[in-house]
Parts: structure tokens; C-alpha cells; sequence
């Protein structure tokens, strides 16, 4: 591969695409899901009992009884990890309901446990979920101080239409002061999007991505909005009152959000909601398939590229990218191949590489200085 680049070294112009092309979070995160606890109403999209995997109604355990076993499951998993490859703790989030809206007591309850897993070297960090409108900054500022690193806040879209045709129960403005409260908190803000959702069109939403990344995150998160049996959507769309996003517009569109989050440096850690059997048999309509995030990825670096090339006005000589973009450069089962080719991108002129994407272009042939 070196070989391969050094041809083309004397006379080119190297244009770096974005840093750590595309980015991933260092840690894994060990889940410890709330379904609806401290949720104030049920929102017309969701189902956390089917999107967890865990249903409250047979779920037989106490609250202190399910922390004990979350602890004993870090403990083994931990353990297993030394054994297997020494990699770093993996971080703690609780999901799944509106954690700052729980009675104070279970909330500390859930960052004593974490802060025990801490000191033992179980966890790197701890993290939980939350709505926008449930951010008091005195309480940020004690949850802090009791080991909480990261708020993932569900703003789901900052658009007041779209907020109110999902019954959301803020505003926009709302979003933005929770949001704002977590960072002057001290701690990490992630930003949660619901593409999609009542309201919502592809224009507003790539503009939340936009106000999501102006508010510097940590992490973004993409759910396109799925209509799912049992919830007030699926009502409404069986009435015709409301039609999810084609698979095709989803890709599309979260294709473009990704590629303008990888240009700011946040990671986007979610592209859809994970698999979950419960869940996938309950999913009415909505784009939904089981390759979508790789299939968004493919579009994204598509978008990406595509960029540059346009600004140059002709096909690079080289493609640098890195590894881990090659389980999707050729999109699902080949259908970017023809975009490449249309991009006169040549695969056999990709160099998988290490961690950075750059684009190589020959200037003596180009007669293009600047890129």
C-alpha cells in the first residue's frame, strides 16, 4: 500500500476529508434501562417496553434487587474482558426513561452503584437519559458531584411544529436552554434526534442537526421515528394522519446529518434504534432494516467525498480511508458502486488506511493548486 501512495508523492496535493474519518466513541456502553420511569406522559412514538426489551409488567425484580444484578453483571463482564483482551472499562448508561424526573433517592441510588463501579475500575464513565424540559441546573450541578458524566438529552427535534405535533411538551427555545444547562453543569452533553417524528421534514431536520452541532455535544444519536403497534402513532398512521419517512428519504437525509456531524468532529453514535425482537415484531411501518446504520455510513461518505470533488473538479488519483469505512464504501449489497464509478472513483485506487481520509489529487495533471 505504501508503494501504491509513493507513486504519486512528487507532484500531488493531499486534502484531509475530515479527522478520524468517520468517528466511534472510545468506550462501549453497558445499558441499564428504565422503561418510562419518570417519564410525565407517554410520547405518540414511544414504546420503551419494546424498544428495551424489558417489559415492567413481568419484570419480578426490585428496583434495589435489579441494581444488585446490574452490579454482579459488570462484575462478570469486567472479568471476562481482563481475561479475554485487557481492553478499558466500558461506560454505565441508564436508559430508557427520564432519570433526572425519578425520586431523587433512586437516582442516587443508580450513581452510588456507579460511583462503587468506578473506584473498583468497572466503569469508565456514567451516563444517562433524559428529557429537555427536565434539566434543573442545581440538580445537574448535584448529580455532577455525585459521578454523572454524561446527559443525553432527548430533544428529538428543536422545531416547535414538529414538537408540537408529537406532544412533546416543550419548545424548541426549552431544548436549547436544557441543553445549555448541562454544559454549564460541567458535564458532557449527547443530543438525541428523531428524524421523521410527527412534523418533521427532511429540511428541518438536517437544521437540527445543525443546532444540535453548534451546541458543540459530545455525541449525537439518530433515530428515524418508527410507527410501532400499541402507541398513539400507530393510530394516527392507520387513520392516515401521519406517514413515516421511505426507507430511501431516510437514508438520504441521515446520510447528510452524518456527514455534516463527521465535518464537525462529533461522533454520531446511534443510526437507528438496535436490534430487538420484541421490537421488530412490532414495527407497523418506518424505515427499518437491518444493515440501515451501514447503509447511512455508505451515504454519508458517498456525501463526503462527492464534496471534495465538486470543489476540484475532477476525480482524486488516490483514496485514503480508513479501515473501518470498508464494510461500507460499496453500500449494501453494491448499489453505490455505479455512484462511485458515476464519481469516477476507481475502487482499485482506495488505500485502506489508518485512522485519517484523504483524498490525493496529481496538481501537474489537475492544474488545480489549491483543491
Amino acid at each position: 500500500m505504501s508503494n501504491h501512495f509513493t507513486k504519486f508523492s512528487d507532484a500531488t496535493e493531499s486534502i484531509r476529508i475530515v479527522p478520524h474519518l468517520p468517528l466511534k466513541e472510545r468506550h462501549a456502553v453497558i445499558p441499564f434501562f428504565l422503561p418510562f420511569a419518570g417519564c410525565p406522559h407517554r410520547c405518540l412514538f414511544c414504546d420503551q417496553d419494546k424498544q428495551t426489551g424489558r417489559n415492567a409488567k413481568v419484570d419480578t425484580l426490585s428496583f434495589s434487587e435489579s441494581l444488585a444484578k446490574l452490579f454482579f453483571n459488570i462484575s462478570a463482564r469486567k472479568r471476562k474482558e481482563d481475561t479475554a483482551s485487557g481492553n478499558e472499562p466500558a461506560d454505565l448508561g441508564f436508559y430508557g426513561g427520564t432519570f433526572t424526573l425519578l425520586p431523587v433517592e433512586r437516582q442516587m441510588a443508580c450513581l452510588r452503584l456507579a460511583a462503587a463501579c468506578k473506584a473498583r475500575g468497572l466503569v469508565n464513565r456514567v451516563r444517562c437519559s433524559t428529557r429537555p424540559d427536565a434539566l434543573d441546573p442545581a440538580h445537574l450541578e448535584r448529580l455532577g458531584q455525585a459521578g454523572l458524566d454524561r446527559v443525553e438529552v432527548g430533544v428529538q427535534s428543536f422545531a416547535d411544529g414538529s414538537l408540537a405535533a408529537s406532544r412533546r411538551g416543550y419548545t424548541g427555545e426549552q431544548a436549547l436552554i436544557g441543553c445549555e444547562a448541562v454544559k454549564a453543569a460541567g458535564l458532557e452533553l449527547g443530543i438525541q434526534l428523531l428524524p421523521g417524528m410527527p412534523g418533521s421534514t427532511p429540511e428541518s431536520f438536517l437544521a437540527d442537526v445543525a443546532t444540535s452541532l453548534a451546541l458543540g455535544p459530545a455525541c449525537l444519536r439518530f433515530y428515524p421515528c418508527l410507527v410501532i403497534r400499541d402507541t398513539p402513532l400507530a393510530e394516527l398512521w392507520r387513520q392516515g394522519r401521519y406517514a413515516p419517512w421511505e426507507t430511501d428519504c431516510a437514508v438520504q437525509t441521515l446520510g447528510r446529518g452524518l456527514a455534516a456531524a463527521w465535518r464537525a468532529g462529533i461522533p454520531v453514535i446511534r443510526l437507528s434504534l438496535a436490534p430487538e425482537p420484541a421490537l421488530d415484531a412490532a414495527v407497523l411501518a418506518g424505515p427499518r432494516h437491518p444493515a440501515l446504520g451501514a447503509i447511512i455510513q455508505g451515504e454519508a461518505l458517498f456525501t463526503t467525498l462527492a464534496e471534495h470533488i465538486r470543489s476540484v473538479g475532477r476525480a482524486p488519483d488516490v483514496v485514503m480511508l480508513p479501515k473501518r469505512c470498508q464494510g461500507f464504501f460499496f453500500g449494501h449489497q453494491g448499489t453505490l458502486r455505479p455512484r462511485w464509478k458515476s464519481l469516477g472513483v476507481d475502487p482499485a485506487r482506495v488505500i485502506w488506511t489508518a485512522e485519517k481520509g484523504t483524498l490525493v489529487w496529481n496538481c501537474s495533471n489537475s492544474g488545480n493548486e489549491g483543491g
